[in-house]
């Protein structure tokens, strides 16, 4: 199963594709999940840039700055595309920290699978019950399953930060899925019974 329709992703990872040989960016949301999984594909590209980079695209494309929410955006072929940038926007995490936790995935740029989970955490719990919301749950299940996250890292990571009540919701995420397990292809009850067992187990 898809979140989006095959027209929407494959666009959209066409122009991720373009846009990574314009400008360097450290890639988020549910792309930078879909990379490090190869499970989920995605429609939006949120990415972290740095000032000379930002520079650099306001030159090529209309960018609109969002005080409200602390970003920018463009968009490419329809596409749309979120932009952050340090000391400005606002994550649980601060963007400037990002950097320094990061791995390479097919020459694309992400935060290590712990401090994504708690940026699609964030995120999760700012979009509630929408579909974006029920989105960024089976992308929190996903990395959880397939990303291999090093969750003394995690714990570690979340105090740093003082997010610590951060690994309560992901328990309560983990007990709660059902309908996130079948948007991962895993529909056998009792294999996603066990999966959560050992997740939870992983959680204390």
């Amino acid at each position: 199963m898809e979140f989006w329709n095959d027209v929407a992703t494959d666009r959209s990872w066409d122009v991720l594709i373009s846009l990574r040989k314009e400008a360097d960016f450290i890639l988020i949301g549910g792309w930078a999940c879909y990379l490090l999984t190869k499970t989920i594909k995605s429609k939006d590209i949120d990415i972290i840039v740095d000032y000379d980079t930002l520079k650099k695209l306001k030159m090529k494309y209309p960018l609109k700055k969002t005080p409200f929410l602390r970003k920018y955006e463009m968009k490419m072929d329809e596409i749309s595309i979120d932009i952050y940038v340090p000391f400005y926007s606002k994550f649980a995490i601060p963007v400037e920290e990002i950097p320094k936790n990061t791995l390479s995935v097919e020459g694309f740029t992400l935060p290590v699978p712990e401090l994504l989970l708690l940026l699609k955490q964030q995120a999760e719990l700012e979009r509630g019950h929408s579909v974006r919301g029920q989105k960024d749950r089976v992308d929190i299940l996903n990395i959880l399953i397939h990303g291999n996250v090093n969750f003394e890292k995690y714990n570690e990571l979340a105090k740093s930060f003082r997010l610590e009540g951060y690994k309560k919701r992901l328990r309560e995420i983990v007990s709660g899925a059902q309908k996130e397990f079948s948007y991962l292809g895993i529909s056998d009850l009792r294999k996603a019974k066990l999966i959560r067992i050992e997740l939870l187990e992983k959680l204390k």
